[in-house]
C-alpha cells in the first residue's frame, strides 16, 4: 500500500472506478449522485463486498482536477466519496475544488481515520475491530450499521448513544445474509421505530 495517506497533497488519488449512478443505500438511496471510489482499507471486513479496492497499490493514481472534470461532464451536483477507506487519504483538496463547482460533497466512512474534507453529508459505517474516532460521532449526519448476526444489534444501539439526536439511525444486512438477517432487521425496527432498514437497492436494480 502507498506509504503516504494523510501526509500526501490530496493532489492525486487511487481511484478504483468512478461513474454516475442512483445512490442505493442509507437515508439518501434513490438520489442521483456521482461516485469515487477510493482505494486503499487497512480494516479488511471479512464481509466486504469491495475486496479489490483494499490495495491501493492496484489503482493508479488520477489528479484531483480530472476527476472534477469528469463530474462536471456527467452533469451530476452531488458526489459520493466512498471506498476502501477514504479518510487514508488527504480530501481536502478535493473538497476544496468540488465546493468551488458547486457540488454537494457526501462521504462514507467507517470513521477510523481522522477526518479531512468539507462536507455535506457524512455517513458513518462503523467496523467492530476499528471503532470510529472520538472526533466523527457527532459529526454524522447518518449511522449505518451493518447487521451480521443478532449480536450486531446490540452494538447498533451502543453506536445510537454516540451520535448527535439528529443523526439519521440506518441497520442493514449483510449482502450474503440479507435472506437470513432481513426478517430480524425488520423486526427490530418495527419494535424500535427510530431505526430505519437501509438495502442494497443498487443491486437489486442491477446498476453500480
Amino acid at each position: 500500500m502507498r506509504e503516504q495517506t494523510k501526509e500526501s497533497d490530496g493532489l492525486s488519488l487511487p481511484v478504483v472506478e468512478e461513474f454516475y449512478s442512483v445512490q442505493g443505500e442509507g437515508w439518501n438511496t434513490g438520489r442521483a449522485a456521482y461516485f469515487i471510489r477510493i482505494g486503499g482499507c487497512d480494516l479488511c471486513c471479512s464481509w466486504c463486498d469491495t475486496k479489490y479496492a483494499w490495495d491501493a497499490e492496484l489503482h493508479p493514481l488520477a489528479a484531483i482536477g480530472e476527476i472534477a472534470d469528469r463530474i462536471m461532464e456527467s452533469g451530476a451536483d452531488s458526489v459520493v466519496v466512498t471506498g476502501g477507506e477514504p479518510l487514508m487519504w488527504n480530501l481536502d483538496p478535493l473538497c476544496e475544488l468540488l465546493r468551488n463547482n458547486g457540488t454537494k460533497t457526501y462521504l462514507e466512512t467507517s470513521g477510523a481515520h481522522p477526518l479531512t474534507g468539507i462536507w455535506d453529508w457524512i455517513t458513518l459505517s462503523p467496523k467492530r475491530e476499528s471503532p470510529p474516532l472520538q472526533e466523527i460521532w457527532h459529526l454524522a449526519d447518518e449511522l449505518k450499521v451493518v447487521i451480521t448476526d443478532g449480536t450486531d444489534f446490540e452494538r447498533a444501539e451502543q453506536y445510537s448513544t454516540r451520535v448527535s439526536p439528529q443523526c439519521k439511525l440506518m441497520l442493514q444486512p449483510e449482502w450474503s445474509r440479507y435472506n437470513e438477517m432481513t426478517a430480524a432487521i425488520t423486526g427490530y425496527v418495527k419494535r424500535n421505530s427510530r431505526w430505519m432498514v437501509s438495502i442494497q437497492a443498487h443491486k437489486f436494480m442491477h446498476i453500480p
